[in-house]
């Protein structure tokens, strides 16, 4: 199956005032099958926004070789694929949200009767259909957002790039967001998307792929990573050890001892040997572990 994103041997560079190189993008690699949603992460500076401009042909890459569903990068058969939105989404502040979206569904050859239908039903879908008429100039970060996640939807594309997709929305938005993305993606879409909430990322993604410096760090398809960050902690009182089978054991002074284990059949084998010789359980703990602190751990990892 021709994947709906390959990135092979990536490299952007900028020229900065004092006509040094910076190297944005270096020796990147990597590709997303149709019907995912990936999360592409990375601190600030990274790469991420100038690998989502290299693949809509608005930076010309240095090296490698960039494909939509198989056509060059760029081109007009590539982008006549794609959803985008940009991570600052800049809309004319004298236009109102339906004229916004007339001018950019013309630009695709979107006309007539359909255009305008299709214009109203986005908009109610992402929840702004009350303000349509209402000037860009008079509507909040949030409703600007939502109206550039319209746009990115014109044409029903096969593929959404979207930069900091949750960017200005409150909570109510970002749950209607993920809401209608997964829908898309039912659909049949392919979603690429990059974003510093990495709370969005563990509710939304099937896969991450983690950049630092312009180079890939790590790719993880999320049920994975959840259950290596799981985390399965036993308190109990008595003398059995179990320490040939936990990843961490403590005993306090008190004669309670607390120990981590990689995965629940651990730990449940340390609980059956407690009860044999004679311990008291006095803790379960089985709670998802924290994507944050994998994030600045292997981005430190990284450094």
């Amino acid at each position: 199956m021709q994947p709906a994103i390959s990135v092979n041997n990536l490299g952007v560079t900028y020229r900065a005032k004092k006509g040094e190189s910076l190297n944005a993008v270096r020796g990147l690699s990597f590709s997303v099958a149709p019907g995912e949603i990936v999360g592409f992460l990375g601190p600030n500076g990274a790469g991420k926004s100038s690998t989502l401009k290299a693949l809509m042909g608005f930076v010309e890459p240095d090296a490698g070789e960039l494909q939509i569903f198989g056509d060059q990068a760029g081109t007009p058969e590539s982008r006549m694929q794609i959803g985008y939105l940009p991570e600052v989404a800049m809309y004319y502040p004298f236009l109102t949200p339906v004229e916004t979206l007339t001018m950019y569904g013309e630009l695709q050859g979107l006309f007539g009767k359909t255009l305008r239908k299709e214009i109203d039903d986005l908009l109610d879908l992402v929840g702004i259909g009350h303000a349509k008429n209402k000037l860009n100039r008079s509507m909040s970060k949030g409703m600007l957002q939502r109206v550039g996640i319209a746009q990115s939807l014109l044409g029903n594309p096969r593929l959404l790039i979207l930069d900091e997709v949750t960017s200005g929305l409150d909570p109510v938005g970002r749950k209607e967001l993920r809401t209608l993305l997964k829908a898309k993606r039912d659909e049949g879409a392919t979603l690429f998307f990059s974003s510093h909430e990495l709370a969005e990322v563990d509710m939304l993604c099937d896969r991450l792929i983690l950049i630092h410096k312009g180079q890939l760090i790590e790719e993880r398809t999320m049920s994975t990573l959840k259950d290596e960050l799981r985390e399965y902690r036993l308190t109990y009182r008595g003398s059995a050890n179990v320490s040939d089978i936990a990843r961490d054991m403590n005993t306090g002074a008190d004669g309670i001892t607390i120990a981590s284990f990689a995965n629940a059949e651990s730990m449940l084998g340390a609980t059956e040997r407690i009860r044999t010789k004679g311990g008291t359980i006095l803790d379960i703990v089985s709670q998802e572990g924290s994507l944050e602190e994998y994030f600045v751990h292997t981005i430190q990892e990284a450094a």
